[in-house]
């Protein structure tokens, strides 16, 4: 029976992982371009007491073997990057990525990081920021007196100034895509950083080589169902019982041994 035990506590500690994955997909349902992540699960080694296709006599093979499992594991978090809903917010700074990309965004220590984030603001100094004031790349600066600020679907970004109705380009932002966005780290505060896993950065204009296209006035909601993680909830919850029931089961047995030899 302690076999059993050990193996069902691998369940517990697997499936408390996972509760903790459906808890933050659930945190984030409200999160700007957030996208939810899924727990997968792998077993552990097994212990072979008769090997599958060992011979059993001089002429003859087992046509199975004796194989115990040694529980399961949380192998590892696969982002889903699915697109999420679109939502129209009027904001001229509020941009969205129709597609594949992620907005490039400067830390303070120089190196790039990514994001699906589109809720921009102004600095003191007219520059596009993020909401925690990481400079947007490549940067664009509007000038004083603006009157109006448009970004097309090719990520041109034009204005209108208040002694110039003149359209005039103050930058162009650009998008960059990799071959494995699921191997991006992430680091929060809606960022991503370039990992071996993900691939090389592919920088390159809005709708171009299968790129998505700039939606001004627009922010990509998360991708999160409620209604599918409160699904995996249920199940999780169960799965963590069935194992409860293991432990007690197997406490039981052991308790029946000690009491009656």
């Amino acid at each position: 029976m302690l076999p059993a035990l050990w193996v069902a506590k691998t369940g517990l500690s697997a499936q408390d992982m996972n509760l903790t994955t459906i808890s933050n997909n659930l945190a984030n349902v409200s999160t700007t371009g957030f996208k939810r992540d899924r727990a997968e699960f792998e077993d552990l080694l097994y212990q072979i007491r008769r090997q599958p296709g060992g011979q059993s006599s001089q002429d003859s093979e087992l046509p199975s073997g004796l194989q115990l499992g040694t529980g399961v594991r949380i192998v590892g978090t696969q982002k889903i990057f699915t697109a999420g809903s679109l939502q129209t917010t009027e904001q001229p700074l509020d941009m969205a990525i129709n597609g594949r990309g992620f907005f490039q965004v400067l830390m303070p220590d120089g190196t790039v990081s990514y994001t699906r984030d589109g809720s921009f603001h102004l600095s003191s100094d007219g520059q596009i920021v993020t909401s925690n004031g990481f400079a947007l790349e490549p940067a664009i600066v509007l000038p004083p007196e603006v009157r109006t600020f448009t970004v097309g679907e090719d990520g041109t970004a034009t204005v209108t100034t208040a002694g110039n109705p003149q359209a005039q380009i103050v930058g162009n932002i650009q998008i960059t895509d990799f071959v494995n966005p699921a191997g991006l780290e992430a680091i929060g505060n809606n960022l991503f950083l370039e990992t071996a896993a993900s691939g090389a950065p592919q920088n390159g204009t809005p709708g171009l080589n299968g790129l998505g296209t700039v939606l001004q006035n627009t922010l990509e909601n998360s991708n999160v169902s409620v209604v599918e993680e409160l699904v995996n909830m249920i199940t999780t919850q169960r799965a963590y019982e069935m194992n409860s029931k293991v432990i007690s089961t197997a406490d039981q047995m052991l308790s029946f041994v000690t009491q009656q030899l």
